[in-house]
């Protein structure tokens, strides 16, 4: 770990200028050289060619569960390491591999010796969640929370209320989870070792329909409302139509008889504990 190239995402949880300039300075100190740096979504990731041409072995990652998605779907094929920052508003893969460490311990750490490691997905078809996937009428809140993200409070209403009439429509249909209710707004699904677990996010009242909204705002996908829990192999969409999912919390539309699977990235995440 000497030559790193930096992607941050200022629009994430945690990101902004005055911590991006905090990490700087921790690589500075180390002796760390600077290959690359890229402000995600307004500069496109880098391509593994070009982490390759600018001899980065190291990517150092501080942004939410999506973007961290993003990038390591775009570096597919690149033999470097990655280093993943609690940047975001979950942070849950920066815990899975740091537990609750700081950035800069993490990189002092990670820069005295660990170890790479691999990580088990959900995968559907060509995408592929690293923390959790939401599938089901309930993921049309991830709009209302884009309109904060934008600051377009104007539009925020009208995303709240086209999301809170979704929800309350028909539910998702799945095969291969016995004991998944028909009624459930979403499954919320998440690797589990070789194995898929599935929650059933179910809220029928003022209240928990209320909460529910306000976690997938705000990102908390564990803390909306989980009824039922099954473990599966496989998912298979039952509609006739195509779903929305949330991939890592960016949205995706799933065809009709889309298998879900669970999958293994490969060996390239620097884990401290």
């Amino acid at each position: 770990m000497q030559r790193l190239w930096f992607i941050t995402n200022p629009q994430s949880g945690a990101s902004d200028e005055a911590k991006v300039e905090a990490i700087l300075a921790v690589f500075a100190e180390r002796g760390l050289v600077l290959a690359g740096k890229t402000d995600f979504p307004e500069d496109d990731l880098p391509t593994p060619g070009a982490l390759v041409k600018a001899r980065a072995d190291t990517v150092v990652l501080f942004a939410g569960d999506g973007t961290i998605n993003a990038a390591v779907c775009a570096l597919a094929g690149w033999d470097g390491a990655i280093l993943i920052l609690p940047g975001g508003t979950m942070n849950m893969l920066a815990k899975t591999l740091h537990g609750a460490a700081d950035p800069a311990a993490i990189i002092v750490a990670a820069h005295e010796g660990a170890r790479r490691v691999a990580l088990p997905c959900v995968e559907a078809g060509r995408y592929r969640a690293m923390v959790g996937l939401i599938v089901g009428p309930a993921a049309n809140w991830y709009r209302a929370r884009e309109r904060i993200r934008e600051r377009k409070i104007g539009a925020l209403w009208p995303a709240i209320r086209a999301a809170w009439r979704r929800t309350f429509g028909r539910g998702i249909r799945l095969v291969g989870a016995s004991g998944f209710p028909k009624e459930a707004q979403a499954a919320y699904v998440r690797p589990h070792e070789d194995r898929l677990a599935v929650a059933a996010i179910d809220a029928r009242d003022f209240r928990s329909i209320a909460d529910l909204g306000w976690n997938l705002i705000t990102g908390d996908w564990v803390a909306a409302h989980a009824v039922t829990a099954v473990e599966t192999p496989r998912l298979t969409i039952a509609e006739r139509r195509p779903v929305l999912a949330l991939f890592d919390g960016e949205p995706v539309m799933l065809d009709p008889a889309t298998v879900i699977t669970t999958g293994r990235t490969a060996a390239q995440f620097v884990t401290t504990l």
